[in-house]
């Protein structure tokens, strides 16, 4: 156990949306083209599709945190921590055997406080870009793979993939 719960998948049920691009490029986060693993600088729609389709195995991790309110900053907070840690530990731990393995969390990178964007990435063996960064739509890709996302009243859940 890493810290997260664990699902197994097969990448070929990864199809990137254009939609989901499109959420991205409404920029709420604020680091839409000012991120290197953000859009448009990970790739078009179709080069994210053709990474992923060069991988036979998936593994979804997701992170669940129980809110003692309906809206629960805090444990927003604790739970996107809690999975960053799970997620990056396991993703340096997998690309000690798959170098090349990739990693897509929840949200953007967060290796750095400021990424260097448009500069070369000071750490691009650890930089991650996020799920819905490749156009992949969170709840479809659980629901195609099995995989609960909603937990009931009062969770948040995170959700992250990573291919090898």
């Amino acid at each position: 156990m890493i810290g997260a719960d664990e699902w197994a998948y097969s990448p070929k049920i990864l199809s990137s949306r254009q939609d989901v691009r499109e959420m991205c490029a409404a920029d709420k986060c604020k680091v839409y083209g000012k991120n290197r693993t953000c859009p448009p600088a990970c790739g078009t729609i179709e080069e994210c599709q053709a990474r992923m389709r060069n991988f036979r195995q998936g593994i979804l991790l997701q992170s669940v945190g129980h809110m003692r309110k309906t809206i629960d900053s805090r444990c927003y907070l604790e739970t996107q921590e809690r999975h960053g840690k799970s997620l990056y530990s396991f993703a340096e731990t997998i690309r000690q055997v798959y170098p090349d393995a990739l990693c897509l969390g929840a949200g953007g990178c967060r290796v750095c406080n400021e990424c260097a964007y448009p500069s070369a990435c000071r750490f691009p063996e650890k930089a991650m870009s996020s799920m819905e960064g490749y156009g992949l739509f969170v709840t479809q890709v659980c629901r195609d793979s099995g995989v609960p996302y909603y937990y009931g009243e009062k969770t948040i859940t995170y959700t992250a993939c990573i291919l090898f």
